[in-house]
């Protein structure tokens, strides 16, 4: 009796560690598995040391200010996150509005049609994904539109994911993903029917110079948008609760430095754009974006967990614990910038190249 007792505690014990740890593990499993938890394209054996690299970029902070120096910190940041990133949030590497009633994947869906929609373009047109990460705006965005969509991105780990994931959802044919800096990227000029970013043009230095990438390869008379990661009309940089929350976002995300929501139309204008739209997409009636963050926090405790044990395993590599934790510090400042109203991941910004046509007539 006493060893059916004893056999019966440790079944359940082991089933309940595994529901807890496998079934429960990630907030939202999507195409990675715990135990593929990898490094990007760094080596297993190395993954500690360059997160280590990672962070001295922010005791030289002049460096990381210099065009030359960010391709290479923002490469390494994606190579230590990526597998994090899809195995507790998913393949969009983005935040959105919740929405009632629906879940966290097609709150995200629609945030990232309404970018194409915006652009309103009709079926094979072809659309410039300015950072797609392992691509999964691009596939949603492909798969609304009909039209056809290149992405580029500085990482090559997340070229070759983001191909694996369009051949699986039968969009290879209509996804292209170029390795690339978007800085200076390997386009003709006026090539592009329309142009998106989703969070991704904050790795830039300097947004002049992506936002003139950007319009150099646009067709004259066609559309771009961009939802961008910026400070709001709320921020004090006196106040040193809100620097704390700006600097723990810019650590925790790669940001050679957050820029003021004044900042965009601006530098759009500058390069040349016209101004259709401008919009922070996080303001009432949209419901709070950091209400995933926060409904997470049970989820990390889980995910760390197993991360470590993996880690003690020798499963996954020993600096991937370092990175997961990184992150959930990183997202307890993300929720305090949102829930102050300081900072915002949605600064949407709708802009237009001068068709050449209408610039000539009109100059008569």
């Amino acid at each position: 009796m006493d060893s059916l007792t004893l056999l019966c505690t440790a079944s359940l014990l082991a089933g309940g560690l595994y529901w807890f740890l496998c079934i429960l593990g990630s907030a939202e499993q999507k195409g990675k598995r715990a135990a593929q938890l990898s490094g990007g394209s760094i080596a297993k054996e190395k993954v500690r040391d360059t997160y280590k690299q990672y962070w001295s970029f922010f005791r030289r902070p002049k460096e990381i200010e210099t065009a030359d120096k960010v391709p290479a910190f923002v490469d390494t940041f994606y190579n230590l996150v990526t597998d994090i990133y899809e195995w507790g949030w998913g393949q969009s590497f983005h935040f959105s509005p919740s929405i009632p009633g629906k879940s966290h994947r097609e709150a995200t869906r629609l945030h990232e049609v309404m970018a194409v929609d915006l652009l309103d373009l009709k079926p094979g047109a072809r659309i410039l994904d300015a950072g797609c990460g392992v691509g999964g705006p691009m596939r949603a965005i492909a798969a609304h539109s009909g039209a056809n969509v290149v992405g580029i991105t500085i990482n090559e780990y997340q070229v070759n994911r983001a191909r694996m994931h369009n051949k699986k959802a039968g969009l290879d044919k209509q996804c292209e993903v170029v390795c690339g800096n978007f800085l200076q990227m390997p386009f003709a000029s006026d090539s592009f029917d329309g142009a998106y970013s989703i969070e991704a043009t904050c790795h830039a230095p300097k947004l002049e110079e992506v936002y003139s990438e950007i319009y150099r390869v646009l067709k004259p008379g066609s559309l771009y948008v961009s939802y961008e990661w910026v400070t709001t009309e709320l921020y004090r940089g006196d106040n040193p609760e809100h620097v704390e929350v700006i600097q723990g976002i810019e650590r925790g995300d790669a940001l050679p430095g957050l820029r003021s929501y004044k900042d965009i139309s601006e530098v759009a204008k500058k390069v040349g754009f016209e101004i259709l739209n401008e919009k922070d997409l996080a303001k009432p009636p949209s419901n709070p974006w950091w209400t995933r963050l926060k409904m997470g926090r049970i989820a990390y405790w889980r995910n760390h967990i197993l991360v470590t044990v993996l880690a003690w395993l020798g499963i996954a590599p020993k600096g991937v614990v370092d990175v997961h934790e990184m992150l959930f510090v990183t997202a307890d400042y993300l929720t305090r910038g949102g829930e102050t109203g300081i900072f915002t991941p949605m600064h949407m910004i709708l802009c237009r190249k001068p068709d050449c046509k209408s610039s000539d007539s009109s100059s008569f």
